[in-house]
């Protein structure tokens, strides 16, 4: 048995100042502001010793802590990281810090309720991704819903209620059905530790009703169409802040239950369903891309860019059967996880820093219509190099973080099949399609009205935001072997358990 360490601390530290700056209250803004910055930057702090302590080398848990929580139940709050989860937690914890500067002067209705949401679900997020006890994964899973519905329908715009409704219905609809597999595979092996579930003897029926069943919960967090509708309305809904996390983290959540419990608990039936996983990937990818075309909004076209660069990642994932069966490539198959796990963080950065972008405009002008805006170059030059910069990162351009976890899951897409690799690539022409032509409406031209002609440059607080992304996506572009190091042998174990059958001997 393990005590409480780093694990507990990424968990809680958020958690417990979110509680602080609700007991300081909006009468001592100024030091609720302060506390909120200070627990998120702390938090971040904290990921570094667990980078840099972290071993390499094996695929094993580390930093492990278990204590007893619901013995009835034999379930422990039993926290761990590997190769899969750490890049999330300290992606998690960098992007907490933006929205807190971000929303320094902006937040006017109850800004202390407002940091202390966004650090209490930030501790919740991190417990998700280091939770390796399945009843505790599930109770950060669903925890972590309360602050962003509340996020939403407290900040939100004028059809808050609806979206922030929709989005609980969607996401709390589905994981009640992961709640029902993670039951039947407690009933069937008496634990719910992640490696009894990675061990458990399955037939092929349980394997695909239990493949189904999370199959409900993690592609309605992705999204993965068609149940994807949530999320535009979300992000149009949302405050700034409430955008961000949205497509940095949570999206990332559904991305990460694939590959911690669907390919390695039940691998029989995610060989057999690949292909219903690929398709509904590349009809993310091309149909989706489509639909972000023909947005007027600025936010909307954003979220469907996000559904659709969503589609790598499970794409991504699924596409490795296909290569162990056909060639036995245990390196091709762990170059589309690699792919998968590489988008997630790039489009984590990538989006926040897209919506944080339109943020900014929509501080100054109050519409997120394109039309509202043109030649905005003319007056804010600073922020227009940052749009521009992020909008080539969305559309995957070569020295950015963008181009790396796309180009590993399209020559994966190859080693699989050429149509799949035809169909994905095309996200590289429609996804700079719909991007550059954003950048044109609103960055680009004479200046199209008064309003954006009265729109001052990027302030300290602004400039320091975007530019601390701006620096993370591209080093991640011409350098992603740090990241891939660490992943590397956490994910040739997740294709080693992919590839070995559960059926009971």
């Amino acid at each position: 048995m393990q005590g409480l360490g780093i694990l507990s601390a990424l968990v809680w530290l958020p958690i417990a100042g979110g509680v602080a700056v609700l007991a300081l209250g909006d009468r001592r803004i100024a030091a609720a502001r302060w506390l909120a910055l200070i627990a998120a930057i702390a938090t971040v702090a904290l990921t570094i010793p667990l980078w840099i302590g972290f071993d390499r080398g094996t695929a094993e848990f580390q930093f492990v802590e278990r204590l007893p929580w619901i013995t009835a139940f034999n379930s422990w709050y039993h926290l761990g990281v590997d190769g899969i989860s750490l890049p999330l937690i300290v992606l998690t914890a960098v992007m907490t810090v933006p929205v807190i500067i971000a929303s320094w002067k902006v937040i006017e209705t109850r800004p202390a309720q407002y940091y202390a949401a966004f650090l209490i679900m930030a501790g919740l997020m991190i417990g998700v991704f280091a939770a390796i006890d399945g009843l505790l994964f599930y109770f950060f899973w669903e925890a972590m819903l309360i602050p962003m519905f509340l996020i939403i329908g407290v900040w939100g715009g004028p059809r808050r209620v609806y979206a922030t409704f929709k989005f609980f219905l969607y996401t709390f609809l589905g994981s009640v059905l992961m709640l029902v597999a993670l039951i039947y595979l407690y009933v069937q092996g008496g634990d719910y530790s992640l490696r009894a579930l990675h061990e458990l003897p399955l037939t092929l029926v349980e394997q695909r009703w239990i493949f189904l069943a999370f199959l409900a919960a993690f592609a309605v967090k992705v999204p993965m169409w068609p149940v994807h509708t949530w999320l535009p309305d979300a992000h149009v809904e949302a405050p700034t802040g409430g955008s961000v996390i949205l497509a940095a983290i949570m999206l990332k959540m559904g991305g990460y239950g694939f590959l911690r419990f669907s390919l390695p608990i039940t691998p029989d039936a995610s060989r057999e369903l690949d292909w219903l996983m690929i398709a509904l990937s590349l009809i993310a990818v091309v149909y989706i891309s489509l639909v972000a075309l023909v947005q007027t909004d600025m936010k909307k076209l954003i979220a469907y860019s996000s559904i659709a660069h969503m589609g790598f990642v499970t794409l991504g994932a699924f596409i490795a059967w296909d290569i162990a069966d056909s060639t036995g490539a245990l390196r091709g198959a762990a170059m589309g996880l690699d792919g998968a796990m590489v988008q997630m963080v790039s489009h984590g950065l990538v989006s926040g820093a897209m919506f944080l972008c339109v943020g900014v405009m929509y501080d100054r002008v109050h519409s997120r219509e394109i039309s509202a805006y043109g030649g905005v170059i003319n007056t804010m030059p600073k922020f227009a190099g940052f749009m521009v910069f992020f909008s080539l990162a969305n559309a995957g351009v070569p020295g950015t973080s963008g181009f790396v976890g796309e180009f590993l899951v399209i020559i994966a897409s190859f080693k699989a099949n050429f149509w799949y690799a035809f169909l994905v690539a095309t996200i590289l022409i429609l996804g700079a399609a719909y991007t550059l032509w954003l950048v044109k409406r609103v960055i680009y031209g004479p200046v199209a009205n008064e309003h954006v002609a009265q729109m001052p440059d990027l302030n300290r607080q602004e400039l320091l935001v975007l530019g601390s992304l701006a620096v993370l996506v591209l080093l991640l572009g011409v350098w992603p072997a740090p990241l891939l190091d660490v992943m590397h042998s956490s994910i040739h174990h997740l294709v080693e358990q992919m590839t070995t059958s559960k059926l009971p001997l």
